[in-house]
């Protein structure tokens, strides 16, 4: 028995996409920046691919920048941008539940001269409209919520801070890698300048990703070199990564809508059955504003750790959180934003499902995991019958 339901911290490739990138391995290998045909090629194709993507998102082709990934992305959008507007002001807002790369981010930045002001959450993760408000100053330049968690699945009042920020004319950035390919992504309507996208979310390779830059938005390139990517982003594009990113966005585009109520209907089983079924769980996140695929709950008495190695010895894989900050034994910082205790928070597993998962995935996890709680509960000194 092999059930991977832990779809959040790597996806694998659509064999339609192995299918689109394989020409650009060995037969169509130019590069953009030559002069001959083959680089011509070579342009046209990334100029289509651009293309792609911005019709992903409702934007511009020359308002798309392909980076390496989401981390190389946020970088780009925070850092580029505020080393480019200093002299506007040094003063930027990001929530306490960001992905672990935007905090490091800010934490750099910290250390670079400027401030960072962090907006708590409620008791479901939700960002409060009034809370951004009342950290907004005259030396604010940019505001970075993520579209929606990428541990809990609760989705942010993004169209709200949009309108917010364009109103107090304040730079808006949201990372919307959780979101991506399970909710429709429109800059425009979202009033979003700057926003980051991961290919591997929507079913691409790893190691490519994208940036959406407004039109008049200003940033200080991070890597220096050639001046490829509008000058942002330097370095030969990885043309093979890019077309594969691409044909993922478009078959996302097209079948988003009916997978991700198939999703929906999987987590609305999975949180309706678990907290029916097993006495002292509980759901974390919104309980309606959340993605169609996340169900994250938490077990009294048990460690998070203990359930992700009993289920992998039953050939279940899922994860206790963020894949990327799980080599730390720190509880998670998004949990303990929330309110939940320590102890509470290392009790939690987050399930992610995704376009493989099949119904049957879904009957086995459900079937083992009372069994899985029960005896571990019986082990441990920290769980009472009440």
């Amino acid at each position: 028995m092999s059930i991977y339901l832990d779809y959040q911290s790597a996806k694998p490739l659509d064999p339609r996409v192995i299918t689109a990138m394989k020409p650009y391995f060995y037969d169509k290998f130019g590069n953009p920046s030559s002069l001959h045909k083959v680089g011509d090629n070579a342009t046209n194709v990334l100029n289509d691919a651009r293309l792609a993507i911005a019709n992903f998102i409702a934007a511009e082709k020359n308002e798309i920048i392909f980076t390496s990934g989401a981390t190389e992305s946020n970088n780009l959008a925070l850092i580029g941008f505020a080393l480019r507007n200093k002299n506007k002001g040094n003063h930027i807002i990001i929530s306490e539940i960001e992905h672990i790369s935007i905090h490091n981010i800010a934490k750099f930045l910290t250390k670079n001269g400027f401030t960072i002001s962090k907006v708590p959450v409620d008791q479901f993760g939700k960002v409060s409209i009034e809370k951004i408000k009342e950290r907004i100053n005259d030396k604010t330049i940019l505001i970075s919520i993520g579209y929606a968690n990428n541990e809990i699945g609760t989705i942010q009042p993004i169209g709200e801070i949009g309108e917010l920020c364009r109103n107090k004319k304040i730079a808006f950035h949201s990372d919307a890698v959780p979101a991506e390919g399970l909710l429709p992504l429109d800059v425009n309507k979202d009033n979003l300048d700057l926003l980051t996208l991961s290919s591997n979310d929507i079913y691409g390779p790893k190691g490519i990703g994208a940036l959406y830059m407004r039109k008049g938005i200003k940033l200080n390139p991070l890597i220096i070199g050639g001046g490829q990517e509008h000058g942002l982003r330097s370095g030969s594009e990885n043309i093979p990564g890019i077309v594969g990113m691409a044909k993922a966005a478009e078959i996302m585009k097209i079948e988003m809508t009916a997978e991700a109520e198939r999703l929906s209907n999987y987590r609305d089983r999975l949180i309706k059955e678990i907290l029916t079924n097993i006495p002292k769980s509980y759901l974390n996140g919104h309980p309606s504003r959340r993605l169609p695929n996340n169900a994250h709950f938490r077990f009294s008495g048990i460690e998070g750790e203990s359930l992700l190695l009993s289920l992998k010895d039953k050939g279940i894989a899922i994860s206790t959180g963020s894949a990327c900050s799980s080599k730390t034994l720190e509880p998670s910082h998004t949990l303990i934003a929330t309110g939940l205790l320590h102890e509470e928070a290392h009790g939690s597993l987050q399930i992610t499902c995704g376009r493989f998962t099949t119904e049957k995935d879904i009957d086995t996890f459900l079937n083992v995991i009372p069994g899985v709680v029960n005896k571990l509960r019986k082990l441990s000194p920290l769980y009472k019958e009440e």
